[in-house]
């Protein structure tokens, strides 16, 4: 169950039989893709590395996963590329470039590499973290040397939400990234929350 004021989330748990150890947010989200593309339930994930294993205070380290660990539920996002569905574990982005245009970028994780650009994104609350901007250049440098800390935000240039669900068009197709691997290029994006879908283990 995901959090809810006043309780404790998740407890004390193992990888079991059938879970698959993930290293980063790439093999989380092909593990998940695999299970849905054959209508299969999706396995539970060891976290051993990643995004969303930060997030979730995962150190990374392996034998946690077999000696017990923190078992988790966690949200999923779900994405329609111009009507072709994909999930993602960690975050999207898309954009033409980070120096130029439009970037839209969709957290359920907090971080991305080493910036904390979903600083109130938290992977069990049923809300995804959405931000949307387009800035000058002096402005988005400015906002870049503020993302390890998070403290980008609250920004005038920057839209910000926190939805179960939102849809986003651009002008022309961006390359779009799952969990920091290319999914395609889109014009037309809808994501939602699935809650409560993925276990993992850190």
């Amino acid at each position: 169950m995901g959090i809810r004021r006043g309780h404790d989330w998740g407890g004390q748990g193992r990888l079991p039989d059938g879970g698959v150890v993930v290293a980063s947010d790439a093999e989380a989200r092909a593990a998940v893709e695999a299970a849905r593309r054959r209508g299969e339930a999706l396995p539970v994930l060891g976290l051993a590395g990643g995004d969303l294993c930060r997030t979730l205070g995962g150190s990374g380290d392996r034998r946690r996963l077999a000696d017990g660990g923190s078992l988790l539920t966690c949200d999923l996002g779900s994405v329609l590329l111009d009507g072709r569905i994909h999930w993602f574990t960690a975050h999207l982005v898309a954009r033409q470039s980070w120096l130029v245009g439009r970037v839209l970028v969709v957290m359920n994780a907090a971080f991305l590499g080493r910036w904390n650009l979903g600083p109130r994104a938290h992977p069990g609350d049923g809300l995804l973290d959405i931000s949307d901007a387009d800035l000058p250049l002096r402005q988005r440098l400015a906002a870049w040397r503020r993302l390890p800390a998070g403290t980008h935000l609250p920004h005038p240039g920057i839209v910000t939400a926190r939805r179960a669900s939102f849809a986003a068009s651009f002008e022309r197709p961006v390359p779009v990234l799952l969990d920091g691997a290319p999914a395609g290029r889109a014009r037309r994006i809808t994501v939602r929350v699935e809650s409560d879908a993925l276990t993992v283990v850190v």
